[in-house]
């Protein structure tokens, strides 16, 4: 029974160390993170506005797309 604090000690001691390594790397990590922030924030909105204006695009051009194939079949959308 004498080896158990030694071995729970070493344990313990282990696992403290390797917490303390991995919070002080996120917080450093995590400094850096944040000059980048600035690129990526315009990098996500530029790239929103592309998405946009491409699904606008495309649904103008449905709609045109549409209103052909109503005209083409003569087809009656008036309501009752």
């Amino acid at each position: 029974m004498d080896w158990f604090p030694i071995v729970a000690g070493t344990f313990k001691a282990l696992a403290l160390a390797t917490g303390m390594f991995f919070a002080i790397k996120w917080h450093y990590d995590q400094g850096e993170k944040e000059q980048d922030k600035r690129k990526q924030r315009r990098a996500v909105l530029r790239a929103a506005g592309k998405v946009t204006v491409v699904f606008m695009l495309s649904l103008f051009g449905l709609g045109l797309f549409t209103l052909a194939l109503v005209r083409q079949f003569d087809v009656n959308l008036a309501l009752p």
